[in-house]
């Protein structure tokens, strides 16, 4: 029984048909306006039913992938998954104006915004915990927010800060800070120095889902940062969420 579960694909052929036309579109393969695969073509590749195929094609259209010209066929959209580079924003804005990644994201032509959505004393989880050296039960400020390119959420924040530092300041106020956390840390005479990023794939959490609004099944990119200042000490932990079908990275070495 147990191989039998091993042995069964992980996948239907509806989700391998919208992988592979998805990649092919991501990858520029099929660049906009070029004519996917005919049925015919799939149906040969991936032995599927008329209707999966179809299954198939509304989930790349939810996704805003593709489009169909009535008697002509369908076409790819020019998609919407933007190249960010995380190295470059670590630092806070020199002048106390706008985050970094929004000013590289109107150098593209795109808007930026964010959105706050708490601020709160909590519990964090394991992994910040560890990153600051903290007990079970102690607490540090979490700021949440989500941020948006041309309108459409593209990223859940959750930052922490440990107490010692955040308490009595900006960051623990349920408000919007010029320039934004790091500004208040780097006056007070914690810069940030070097980060720590950790990135993998993992399927949203119902809060993600719905703070992104991700429209099919599909993964996201959750990217752990510990940002350290002087002497190596941990100021803040971040756990950014972003749209898999949105956001791609790049780092350069």
């Amino acid at each position: 029984m147990a191989d039998e579960a091993r042995d069964k694909p992980l996948w239907s052929v509806q989700d391998q048909i919208a992988a592979y036309l998805r990649d092919r579109i991501l990858d520029g393969e099929i660049p906009p306006d070029g004519q996917l695969p005919s049925s015919r073509e799939l149906l040969a590749q991936f032995g599927a039913a008329a209707q999966t195929i179809k299954n198939a094609m509304t989930t790349l259209e939810r996704e805003g992938l593709i489009y169909t010209r009535r008697g002509a066929g369908i076409f790819a959209r020019p998609h919407r998954q933007r190249t960010m580079t995380p190295a470059e924003y670590k630092n806070p804005p020199a002048d106390g104006g706008k985050y970094q990644w929004i000013a590289a994201a109107e150098r593209k032509g795109m808007s930026g915004r964010s959105e706050l959505l708490d601020v709160e004393e909590a519990r964090p989880p394991h992994l910040v915990r560890e990153a600051f050296g903290l007990g079970d039960e102690d607490k540090a400020i979490l700021r949440r927010q989500v941020m948006y390119l041309d309108e459409e959420p593209c990223e859940l924040v959750e930052v922490y800060f440990p107490l010692e530092l955040a308490a009595g300041t900006p960051i623990a106020e349920n408000r919007r800070i010029k320039g934004g956390a790091g500004r208040v840390l780097a006056d007070a005479g914690l810069p940030p120095v070097r980060c720590v990023d950790k990135v993998a794939a993992r399927w949203p959490t119902p809060r993600q889902q719905e703070a992104l609004r991700m429209p099919t099944k599909l993964p996201v990119l959750r990217q752990f940062r510990v940002t350290y200042s002087v002497d190596d000490r941990p100021i803040q932990a971040e756990f950014m969420i972003k749209a898999g079908h949105l956001y791609e990275l790049e780092y350069e070495f």
